[in-house]
């Protein structure tokens, strides 16, 4: 069970996180300085912070607006990482952002503070930005990094 685990230092975590900064926007990549996107930033922060991933990740489609029946990105993280409850999440967590109303979230920031998250956009790629009410109330599940 996951609710044994214990969790990496917070401080570890976005310290990985910002070193990300300003690496530019690439779908499906993840490597610093290059090329990510969203989860690309998380995958990185997890290999320095936790070791390599724990399994391989299968295409997936940009589309913000997607619906179905599962939630897959928090299906897979519940799998490896610690879930925290969404509502006041601590810095170092990772976050699941539901981009649209009744859409599966597909989005995912590393807060990294109590009102700050980085995270990895399209054009702007990885930056760090004011974690807004718009982009509060859009949090649908929350995580915490394994420590190693």
């Amino acid at each position: 069970m996951t609710a044994l685990r214990s969790a990496a230092d917070p401080a570890r975590v976005i310290a990985a996180a910002r070193a990300w900064l300003d690496t530019p926007y690439h779908d499906q990549a993840s490597l610093r300085g290059v090329g990510c996107d969203c989860l690309g930033l998380a995958r990185g922060v997890w290999r320095e912070v936790v070791g390599p991933e724990p399994f391989p990740i299968p295409p997936y489609s940009r589309d913000w607006g997607e619906t179905g029946p599962r939630e897959v990105l928090a299906e897979g993280a519940r799998t490896v990482m610690i879930e925290v409850a969404p509502a006041e999440p601590p810095p170092g967590t990772l976050v699941l952002f539901r981009m649209m109303p009744r859409a599966i979230a597909k989005h995912v920031g590393i807060l990294t503070g109590p009102d700050t998250f980085l995270h990895a956009y399209e054009r702007l790629g990885v930056i760090e930005e004011p974690l807004t009410p718009t982009w509060q109330r859009r949090i649908a599940f929350a995580f915490l990094f394994p420590a190693r």
